[in-house]
């Protein structure tokens, strides 16, 4: 076991923490800011929104763990200007 597979406290991550779909912390970045970039462009959230947690930002990470968002992984490297979510 990798000094990463560790949070803080020592104990091991747990694959399901990340959401569905998503097999790395940095794969649920990715997604999450994808997502992020879409709910500032004015996409209407997909979860309900608590009014203490409306940055675009929580809400965004709360999709994606959900697993509603959709995204596809792709081996062939995409263009610069390619978005990695499908357009809502």
């Amino acid at each position: 076991m990798f000094e990463t597979d560790l949070i803080k406290n020592g104990a091991p991550l747990d694959s399901n923490e990340f959401g569905v779909g998503i097999d790395s912390r940095f794969r649920l970045i990715v997604v999450a800011a994808q997502r992020n970039k879409q709910l500032c462009r004015g996409s209407k959230p997909r979860i309900e929104v608590d009014p203490l947690r409306r940055r675009n930002t929580t809400i965004a990470v709360e999709e994606v763990k959900r697993g509603l968002v959709p995204f596809k992984l792709s081996s062939v490297p995409l263009a610069a200007n390619e978005p990695i979510l499908d357009p809502i």
